[in-house]
């Protein structure tokens, strides 16, 4: 879906469904309060306090790097949001599709293992059955299956949480004093200010804050870098995408956003491609959005690119120091729990 606009300040829509809010915030954090499934190895979770996007994908897989630093075998959990299958399943890029998993589960599995299940107790179960010996779920932050030994909330240093307010009347999941209360290590992507309200409330009750930003490949801007793009994308933020272009000096001449995870119809398809060949552009979009089209031949004969990143942090051994802190005293939590 694409988030409302009244989600970003307190307006009369927004203030309209403070009742519902109301309710589904109480339930929400009667579900997060309800004991999960402690698995035999760590589990550490990178979520949202909000709805859509703000970059959870890149952090999981700049954390399953460190991890691998750390002579760790991490393998990823996904809800695998769009998929069709139940799972558990292993995502194989050679013969699944984003239909079929998911479009970032899709993308994920080319690094890292990656689990898909909506049953996230029996996806951890094939996750350990894959000798892993931390589990990293990409998403459910609020979903109580799972106990999380430690939680990395990414949040977009410019947008932050909008109007501070839950579902529907703006965009968090869950009342965000809970959602503090659980979070580990707060990721600040890019710059702003906006979150620096967050930052400072997570630093309060013990938590680490991390500052990261999208990396682009160097090979990818030399092939962009001069040409007239038409950049479209269906993400969370679309607007990050395009901005991330223009932060880096390409030219975004024309852009499309769609809602996350948006599903392309060969109308639209054609549309973007007889737009680029009209006004002489080059069709660009993000890697997910790349998993999930799939083969389109009149976007390729357009010359589409895909605009991969990484996620870069300030300080990297912070991070790694926080892994190691973190997985010590999940494994010692283990083994006290064994002896009683």
């Amino acid at each position: 879906m694409r988030e409302p606009a009244f989600w970003q300040r307190r307006s009369l829509p927004s203030a309209a469904l403070l009742p519902l809010a109301a309710l589904y915030g109480a339930i929400a954090a009667w579900r997060m309060k309800k004991p999960g499934l402690t698995p035999s190895v760590p589990v550490l979770c990178v979520g949202n306090y909000h709805g859509g996007g703000a970059g959870k994908t890149p952090t999981t897989l700049a954390l399953v790097r460190l991890l691998r630093e750390l002579d760790e075998t991490p393998v990823v959990l996904s809800r695998g949001y769009g998929g069709r299958l139940q799972g558990p399943v292993l995502v194989d890029p050679a013969t699944h599709q984003a239909g079929d998993v998911g479009d970032e589960p899709l993308m994920m599995a080319r690094d890292v293992p990656v689990v898909v299940a909506k049953d996230r107790q029996a996806g951890a179960a094939l996750a350990l059955s894959r000798r892993a010996s931390v589990i990293v779920m990409d998403d459910g932050f609020q979903n109580p299956a799972l106990a999380k030994d430690a939680a990395l909330i990414v949040i977009d240093g410019q947008r932050a949480i909008g109007n501070g307010r839950v579902m529907p009347a703006g965009p968090l999941r869950a009342p965000l004093p809970l959602q503090l209360e659980r979070t580990s290590a707060l990721v600040i992507v890019g710059d702003g200010r906006a979150a620096e309200p967050l930052a400072a409330a997570v630093r309060d009750q013990g938590g680490s804050v991390l500052r990261a930003r999208f990396q682009p490949e160097a090979a990818v801007l030399e092939r962009l870098r001069g040409r007239r793009l038409l950049a479209f994308a269906g993400i969370g933020d679309p607007d990050r995408f395009f901005a991330t272009l223009r932060d880096n000096g390409l030219e975004v001449a024309a852009s499309q956003p769609f809602p996350d995870h948006h599903p392309f119809t060969a109308a639209e398809i054609a549309a973007l491609a007889e737009r680029a060949r009209r006004d002489g552009l080059v069709p660009v979009t993000t890697e997910k959005d790349l998993a999930r089209l799939g083969a389109v031949p009149e976007l390729e004969a357009a010359g589409l690119a895909s605009f991969p990143v990484t996620l870069g942090f300030d300080d990297e051994a912070a991070l790694r120091r926080f892994l190691a802190v973190q997985l010590a005293a999940a494994r010692d939590r283990r083994r006290a729990g064994s002896r009683s």
